[in-house]
């Protein structure tokens, strides 16, 4: 016969409800308990049953994690592994799963949301995204269960707990690093504005040029609707009478586009035209040349995520949580300071 609970609480010298509240983690039992019990699971060959602990607590121990499109698409993109790294993280610490929606469209992505919390197949969601009209995040609301956003959501954020970089603040230091650099025609790269990062880093940019007195027409922004026409944004920029000579643009690998864009075209980054682009992801590092980047500490951002919504799903509260993750800019070689007496590459 294998070793039960009342082996353990016996071993240790304490009760077999305290036994069972370890194994659960509960907040009530001091690290000093846990840690001797834990000891007395360990020499005794306690192993537990995770399936039936979950079927009597009613507990999955699984995250749903909903990606802004098809995993397949979504995994190219060198952001969400690294989102997926940090809520990993976290989760094998708390000895949670992870279960990603594998829809090829947004209809598809929604029908797997549904199918998450109606099967009861996970304890809680993150979403990795924010976007107008869409359909998860009313629906997670109206569902009841706990829920996380990469982002700033929509409508009333008091309701909503979420974990997101100052996006506009990111943008505007972004921006006026080429401007402190000498760049006095700067261009804009951004996405399709339904996603709120983009509209973010958008204002960002503005804010940038306009306390900065920097005359730029509204044919220096551009906001691809789709990563397929980012060669078209960077020919129309580059084809201007007064092309810019710097250029912010929305993330690493619309960067890496841009860059096999200007390539091409034979215009030389950093010497004709910089490029700053954000989240530092490993694209950034092995870009040629590699890329001055904001980091926006994506890892954290997962790892941070997946803290927020486990605490949730264990403890649930009214009162919904804001977390901004600071950003900072690391030099590399895709920009040049056009100033007589800072003329080198950073």
């Amino acid at each position: 016969m294998g070793v039960t609970i009342k082996d353990v609480a016996k071993q240790a010298g304490v009760s077999s409800s305290t036994v069972s509240r370890v194994i659960s983690d509960s907040p009530m039992i001091s690290d000093k308990t846990k840690q001797k019990v834990r000891q007395a699971m360990e020499e005794m060959g306690f192993h537990i049953n995770q399936n039936a602990r979950n079927l009597v607590s009613q507990s999955t121990k699984t995250i749903g994690i909903v990606m802004k499109s098809s995993a397949s698409e979504s995994l190219h993109d060198p952001f969400f592994p690294e989102v997926l790294r940090g809520i990993s993280a976290w989760c094998h610490k708390q000895d949670f799963s992870m279960s990603l929606t594998a829809g090829e469209s947004e209809e598809a992505i929604f029908q797997d949301v549904v199918k998450m919390v109606r099967g009861k197949k996970v304890d809680g969601i993150i979403v990795s995204y924010s976007k107008q009209d869409d359909k998860v995040v009313p629906y997670l609301m109206e569902c009841g269960i706990p829920f996380v956003v990469i982002g700033k959501p929509l409508g009333k954020v008091s309701d909503i707990t979420y974990i997101d970089n100052d996006n506009v603040k990111a943008a505007r230091e972004a921006s006026e690093y080429l401007i402190e650099r000498g760049h006095e025609k700067i261009g804009y790269i951004g996405m399709s504005l339904e996603y709120e990062v983009a509209k973010y880093r958008l204002e960002g940019f503005k804010e940038a040029v306009l306390f900065n007195q920097v005359d730029i027409s509204d044919e220096y922004i551009k906001n691809p609707v789709s990563p397929d026409f980012i060669r078209n944004a960077v020919n129309e920029l580059m084809d201007l009478d007064a092309p810019p000579t710097g250029i912010v643009i929305i993330d690493d690998l619309s960067a890496l586009n841009a860059l096999t864009v200007l390539r091409e075209r034979d215009i030389k980054v950093p010497d004709e035209v910089s490029v700053i682009s954000f989240n530092n992801t490993v694209v950034a590092n092995f870009s040629n040349p590699s890329l001055t980047s904001i980091d926006t500490q994506i890892f954290q951002l997962g790892y941070e995520s997946a803290r927020c919504l486990i605490e949730e799903i264990r403890d649930p509260s009214l009162y919904k949580k804001s977390i901004i993750i600071p950003t900072s800019i690391v030099e590399r070689k895709s920009t040049l300071s056009l100033n007589n007496d800072k003329n080198v590459e950073v």
